[in-house]
């Protein structure tokens, strides 16, 4: 007959057993995901198109690669840092991408900060599914390049008015400055095309506008540039729109 400690002592372990597992399986998965940014890093370190087979399943690799090379010729000499993040609502581990470094056109040299997070389903130590869900960059030129601060909400909500401004952090007083501000389309975006922002005079302090989401659920990605005295400032961020928060 078994004792009444032992019955006990069993079914505790049996209620534990769930908990355990769980935990057990979410360390694996951090782990693996641990493992897949490392991988992911040196692949997009090493400008060699063909190491992305390691990190994608190939119906995914012709698009990915193409933006990958589109995006090198264009920023030759930029660093790659991947970690990974906290996970979506929905379960799908999540990466957080930073870009940095120089580029040079026209006899001007640019300085590139971006930084994005993309969510991510993996089998076998692969992506078989990826969905950006943040993206902001900040390219300036000049000899000194100028301290801006962009003021972009990450989230808003369907229908609501907010703002979007890019503030010189050192305002540049009577100096003459242009700027402007474009929606890109989700096509725009995918191809990384380089639209005409139309641009009108502003004031030192930088550029401040109020826009409008769009009623459904989705995204906005706004592309802004500012024109000074010293060079160029131009910026990207993509806006979550959401029905509730």
């Amino acid at each position: 007959m078994r004792s009444l400690l032992g019955v006990t002592l069993v079914s505790a372990l049996a209620l534990l057993g769930s908990p355990f597992h769980a935990l057990a399986e979410v360390e694996r998965r951090h782990s693996e995901l641990e493992a897949f940014s490392q991988r992911l890093e040196t692949v997009l370190n090493a400008d060699a198109a063909s190491a992305f087979d390691a990190v994608a399943i190939s119906e995914l690799q012709p698009v990915l690669v193409q933006r990958y090379q589109r995006f090198r010729k264009d920023f030759p000499g930029v660093t790659w840092s991947v970690e990974p993040a906290a996970p979506q609502d929905d379960g799908r581990q999540t990466l957080l991408l930073q870009v940095d470094g120089e580029a040079e056109s026209e006899g001007l040299r640019y300085q590139l900060e971006a930084k994005e997070r993309i969510a991510i389903r993996l089998s076998d130590g692969r992506i078989v599914d990826q969905e950006l869900v943040s993206h902001e960059s900040l390219l300036r030129s000049g000899q000194r390049p100028l301290a801006i601060t962009l003021g972009i909400p990450d989230i808003v909500l369907t229908g609501s008015r907010y703002d979007i401004d890019l503030i010189v952090d050192e305002p540049l007083d009577q100096a003459l400055v242009a700027a402007g501000l474009i929606d890109l389309t989700q096509q725009q975006v995918e191809d990384q095309l380089r639209p005409n922002l139309p641009l009108a005079p502003m004031g030192g302090g930088g550029l401040f506008k109020s826009v409008q989401a769009p009623q459904t659920p989705g995204s906005q990605t706004w592309a802004l540039m500012l024109v000074h005295p010293d060079g160029v400032v131009t910026a990207t961020k993509r806006v979550r729109v959401v029905s509730s928060l």
